[in-house]
């Protein structure tokens, strides 16, 4: 099956599973910004991220806990701004799901929502009500297993899972809880390749690696890691296809010499 943005098509939640049927590999980025989100749509991208990440990327914090609700739907208003095509997926921070009062996180969700986006991103199965929550709603949830970023100080850092038999068992479990509740996909983050394979023959629904290895439905990454834009270090599964930050600073010394000239 060919990919409906060949046929000028908008990519939605239903076309993900069709590609996943056809065995067409499913592709996604981050970004935070219009210009950025318009480069991506317009080269044919199936998936863009507004990724809490920006809280490293964009942000300078050291990891995704500082983003706020408020800082997600200001990024997801710019990049809404320039999607056309692209399937528009939305992260839910970790400071989105702390209000326990009955209904707000649902209506907190309904914001991103109303922002534009057109699926939500919700980490880890300790949200599992909450991800119910959504889909009863309405709202198209993409589940997110493995490393979680969310999690980073509980599990010590950005290390791989899914090592042993039995956190390998558990993923794939996890990943059937996940589709039984209704999620349309699953990010797998830092998972050995084997383990991503089985999870991804598990299930029904597409699976979209980041550090999992080449046999999963999709692959996503953070944009600014594979232009070299990174400020810091970069992971060790990320290919970079360019190195923009070594030549916007060497377009910005060339602009410095012909002023100071």
């Amino acid at each position: 099956m060919a990919n409906p943005k060949e046929k000028n098509q908008k990519i939605s939640v239903s076309s993900l599973k069709q590609f996943k049927q056809n065995h067409k590999k499913i592709t996604a980025l981050t970004a935070y910004d219009f210009p950025t989100a318009k480069i991506l749509d317009e080269a044919g991208l199936d998936i863009i991220l507004v990724g809490d990440s920006l809280g490293n990327v964009i942000l300078g914090y050291e990891n995704t806990l500082p983003v706020t609700m408020a800082d997600m739907l200001h990024h997801l208003k710019a990049v809404r701004r320039a999607v056309k095509k692209s399937l528009l997926v939305v992260d839910l921070p970790l400071l989105g799901t702390r209000d326990q009062r009955p209904g707000t996180r649902v209506k907190n969700i309904l914001k991103l929502i109303d922002a534009g986006a057109e699926a939500v991103k919700i980490e880890g199965l300790e949200h599992l009500d909450l991800i119910k929550e959504c889909i009863k709603a309405g709202i198209p949830v993409m589940g997110h297993i493995g490393f979680t970023p969310q999690d980073i100080e509980k599990l010590g850092g950005a290390k791989m899972q899914g090592k042993t038999k039995e956190a390998a068992e558990k993923l794939i479990k996890d990943a059937k809880q996940l589709e039984a509740a209704g999620v349309f996909a699953i990010v797998i983050e830092l998972v050995p390749e084997d383990v991503a394979t089985q999870i991804t023959a598990a299930v029904e629904i597409p699976t979209i690696g980041i550090g999992a290895g080449r046999h999963t439905d999709g692959q996503v990454l953070v944009l600014h890691d594979i232009l070299g834009l990174t400020q810091g270090k970069t992971p060790k599964f990320v290919k970079q296809y360019a190195n923009l930050g070594d030549l916007t600073k060497q377009a910005v010394q060339s602009y410095i010499r012909d002023v100071t000239a």
